[in-house]
């Protein structure tokens, strides 16, 4: 079974160490020691939770869209050069860049700093995972 760092656990979901302890000490995750004395939780409750986090995409007012792959963040960088723009967002710890005309720049009135959401559609997606 997998086990995530406190720490490792914090940046996956996106909030705060304390959060991650918090959460544990609820029991909304299953939490032990390593053998190195380090308080880790499993991969399992982790995706749980990650899940219940989620927004439901049946809410009533939310948008529905094709698109599952949603990418929330902050404005990091835009560049615009003649009639296109690149803006780029940080969401935790993915760095997502977008090319788009600098007039959808104007019209959603993107800076540096802005709250933006990447929505990514294609036809291939590829995974990585770290080899153990």
């Amino acid at each position: 079974m997998t086990h995530f760092r406190i720490s490792e656990a914090a940046v996956l979901l996106g909030v705060s160490d304390d959060t991650i302890r918090r959460w544990s000490a609820d029991g909304a995750l299953d939490a032990s020691v390593d053998a190195s004395g380090r308080r880790t939780v499993t991969g399992a409750s982790l995706a749980r939770r990650a899940l219940e986090l989620a927004p439901d995409p049946g809410e009533p007012g939310t948008m529905r869209r094709s698109a599952r792959n949603r990418f929330t963040g902050i404005v990091t960088a835009v560049q615009r050069e003649g009639l296109v723009a690149q803006v780029e967002l940080q969401c935790g710890p993915n760095r997502v860049v977008s090319l788009m005309t600098a007039e959808a720049l104007d019209d959603l009135a993107i800076e540096v700093g802005s709250r933006a959401t990447g929505v990514v559609k294609a036809t291939t997606v590829m995974i990585e995972a770290e080899r153990r």
